[in-house]
């Protein structure tokens, strides 16, 4: 639960519970930069946090509740200093800021997002340290999403934090000139954790719906602070038009069930709706960045009403110019499966061929070739290919259906001979 973060289990109200994860960060954001002490001030906030999760469901929210949570976590983080004897000048400086701080600058929680996205961070890094200081998840929770101990993962954030202050980094925005390889930085690690939430890594579970919704509402904080970037609009567009399928991605036996075969009346609507509208505040802006690519080719998949009502065509147009910008051997495997549905699987076959090198190993890689032979009728060497796909997975679901895929095969593999 939020408000309780490692601390002490509480029944807090979802309404509180949901007030006090969207003020964290932007308090945490404050005292970082007031005092330039990032690990201080994340325990300081955990504390007003418990605090507040203790007092407001019994005595009401304060009338203003960001002000309380930044008196509460300052006086914590003065409290922090004072009982340590060999930090007397520093307490000094920090008693003369005992009076009620005032509210923080208009950009404390992007220069938060940014900070903990900084270019000296791995991804490996920088998601734990995004998801902790912006996202308000615990250790045991994060560890628990990336199927390592939760000793493991605190010492990464704490590699992280200590990377940071290494590099000298300082808690504002940057100047016109960085801002956009840094901005670049933060949507590729709020892309990776939505990707890591809809299709987990490991485990037994195909989704993780705390991630998914976590990297979403981060990127909506993004896009406050950065209204007119079309990349950013373009990035949430993709998350909320790809998330809209979920609910008819897996079966009710938890099963993965493929784009084709899914049952489009249970998509989101809502989510749908303001994807669509995203992608089309972004395009009418001329901008053809990837992630704008990536939501227009999205919204071709959720405007069809059946997959075979699907513009292949346009999509593979749109994976064209994506593969022009990018050069993602990512991006070509999924042009191989656009040009196979548009000019035949032998199409997307040649296309696979330039990927191997880049992708070898990666299960991806043979799924679709799998499935590329399968529709050129070859199902004895599909299903081979299903079966090594599946061992190289470590997501059970997938595993699940590629061996499911390639058991079929067999079969009318045997029937066919």
């Amino acid at each position: 639960m939020a408000p309780a973060r490692g601390r002490r289990t509480l029944t807090v109200p979802p309404a509180t519970e949901d007030l006090l994860r969207d003020l964290a960060p932007r308090v945490l954001a404050s005292l970082v930069r007031r005092y330039s002490d990032f690990d201080a001030a994340e325990d300081a906030v955990q504390e007003a946090m418990v605090a507040a999760a203790s007092r407001w469901p019994q005595q009401g929210i304060p009338e203003k509740p960001q002000a309380w949570l930044l008196r509460s976590a300052t006086r914590r983080l003065i409290d922090q200093w004072r009982s340590d004897r060999s930090r007397r000048a520093r307490e000094e400086s920090a008693a003369r800021e005992e009076r009620m701080p005032g509210p923080p600058a208009e950009d404390d929680t992007l220069a938060l997002l940014v900070m903990c996205c900084h270019p000296s961070l791995t991804p490996a890094s920088a998601i734990p340290l995004t998801l902790r200081a912006v996202g308000g998840l615990t250790t045991g929770e994060i560890a628990r999403a990336f199927l390592v101990p939760e000793p493991t993962m605190g010492q990464r954030i704490s590699r992280a934090k200590e990377r940071i202050r290494s590099s000298g980094a300082r808690f504002n925005l940057p100047g016109p000139d960085e801002l956009p390889e840094r901005l670049r930085s933060v949507m590729r690690v709020l892309y990776l954790i939505f990707n890591e939430g809809y299709t987990t890594s490991g485990g037994p579970d195909l989704h993780r719906v705390d991630l998914t919704d976590e990297a979403i509402r981060l990127t909506r904080m993004l896009r406050d602070g950065r209204p007119d970037d079309s990349e950013v609009a373009g990035l949430l567009a993709l998350m909320l038009l790809v998330d809209a399928r979920r609910p008819a991605r897996s079966s009710p036996d938890g099963d993965l069930v493929p784009l084709p075969d899914q049952d489009r009346a249970l998509w989101d609507r809502s989510r749908m709706a303001e994807g669509l509208s995203l992608v089309a505040e972004a395009t009418r802006r001329g901008a053809v960045g990837e992630y704008v690519l990536q939501a227009a080719i999205a919204a071709v998949h959720d405007r069809a009403s059946t997959a075979e009502e699907t513009d292949w065509p346009q999509i593979l147009a749109l994976y064209d110019t994506l593969e022009e910008l990018t050069a993602s051997p990512v991006v070509r495997l999924n042009r191989a499966v656009a040009a196979a549905m548009v000019h035949g699987p032998r199409a997307g076959l040649t296309i696979l061929d330039g990927v191997d090198g880049a992708l070898a190993g990666h299960y991806r890689i043979d799924a679709v070739r799998a499935h590329l032979l399968e529709i050129d009728g070859q199902p004895d060497v599909a299903a081979r290919l299903y079966a090594r796909a599946a061992a190289r997975t470590t997501n059970l679901v997938e595993r699940r259906y590629l061996t499911a895929q390639a058991a079929r095969l067999n079969v009318v593999a045997t029937s066919g001979a």
